[in-house]
């Protein structure tokens, strides 16, 4: 364990992925001698990202989950500076041989062809056009976002073709995009939620070092609010022991806002993610890390189980929790959102206005001519 947090950055270490055959192990400095000639602890606690274009072949994600209200989705980049501790997606870096801790945070690859990709795929003539989520597995407002513009250019063409889009984010920064979400909106084709998963500060800064703030958050959904962006707030993750009590002041601060839609779930740890939560826990909040390590127990199996596991994989009850416990939390969530009037049905996505974009040119044909008698 790194006994030291990095300065920015939400995981304490870096531990191999699940996939690797080979495992690095920390030495002694007594055991090898004195190189604090050549390592400079101030850049250890300072690690920069680095950021990896790879030009994707395809860029729509299906999925069959029973549990996410989606099918397919868009993820212009893979891994997330956000640096939340308790992110799902985190294990998935071990695809690529890298770790779900410091590398998931500082390894980013962006998808710089995104958009042309997009382009082609909604141009074939059996595709039929379904909402998509657009940040379902990593932040697509991540700060990278800000210079690569990947997000920007997959709106262009969802506007552009009149395609519906469903956003997650727990970025300030998607205001940068307003005009195209404002005119996305006037044609029903956006419905944006932010995660707000506390509004304590310093704990946000501890567990989301590098997403906004709680209060340019809630700033967010007021100002796509006023601008007539459909707006709702996800209280997710629900943590037991440790942001569980803020359920109803979020959903409350959130509707005054603008806010009127909402969801929630309890947090996930599967695989890796697991271990780097009880390390930085233990860390962060050892006076209470037993007890909420306990909650989580009892939430994922029913029971408070002492040695219990930390993660059940099983669709239904893997993001809703199982016993006592997980249903006072949906309890206490439910009779907020009502009390405070938030809408109980999806949004209405448009999804008959779409229109086919020509698909780009090849080598083999020299004339857009046909396509002009495409179906839809």
């Amino acid at each position: 364990m790194n006994s030291h947090p990095l300065v920015g950055r939400g995981t304490l270490s870096n531990p191999d992925g699940r996939f690797e055959t080979q495992r690095r192990a920390a030495l002694d400095d007594d055991a090898v001698g004195d190189w604090s000639q050549w390592d400079d602890a101030e850049d250890e606690r300072r690690p920069r990202t680095t950021v990896t274009e790879e030009a994707c072949k395809t860029i729509i994600s299906r999925n069959d989950s029973p549990d996410v209200p989606f099918n397919r989705s868009l993820n212009p980049y893979r891994g997330c500076e956000h640096g939340c501790v308790y992110c799902f997606a985190r294990p998935s870096h071990g695809y690529w041989g890298w770790s779900s801790g410091l590398d998931f945070e500082t390894r980013i690859v962006s998808k710089p062809n995104a958009a042309d990709v997009l382009r082609g795929e909604l141009s074939k003539a059996g595709y039929r056009c379904e909402a998509f989520a657009l940040g379902s597995n990593t932040d697509p407002y991540q700060p990278v976002e800000r210079t690569l513009g990947v997000t920007r250019r997959l709106l262009e063409v969802l506007l552009e073709t009149r395609h519906p889009v469903g956003i997650v984010t727990k970025s300030h920064g998607i205001l940068r995009d307003r005009e195209l979400l404002v005119e996305l909106a006037r044609q029903r084709l956006v419905h944006v939620y932010i995660s707000v998963t506390t509004l304590d500060e310093d704990l946000a800064r501890r567990m989301e070092p590098r997403a906004s703030a709680p209060h340019r958050r809630l700033r967010a959904i007021e100002s796509l609010a006023r601008d007539g962006v459909p707006v709702g707030v996800l209280v997710s993750p629900i943590i037991p022991g440790l942001n569980d009590t803020e359920i109803e002041r979020i959903l409350e601060v959130s509707r005054a806002a603008g806010a009127t839609r909402s969801g929630s779930h309890l947090v996930r740890l599967p695989h890796e993610v697991k271990d780097l939560f009880v390390e930085w826990v233990e860390h962060h909040y050892p006076d209470r890390a037993a007890r909420v390590l306990a909650r989580i127990r009892e939430c994922v199996n029913g029971t408070p189980e002492p040695s219990g596991r930390l993660y059940n994989p099983v669709f239904g009850q893997r993001m809703r929790g199982q016993g006592t416990y997980a249903a006072l939390l949906r309890q206490r969530y439910e009779l907020a959102v009502r009390r405070l009037g938030y809408a109980r049905t999806p949004f209405d996505f448009d999804t008959t206005a779409f229109s086919r974009p020509l698909p780009p040119p090849t080598p083999s044909r020299q004339s857009r001519q046909l396509p002009l008698f495409r179906d839809g």
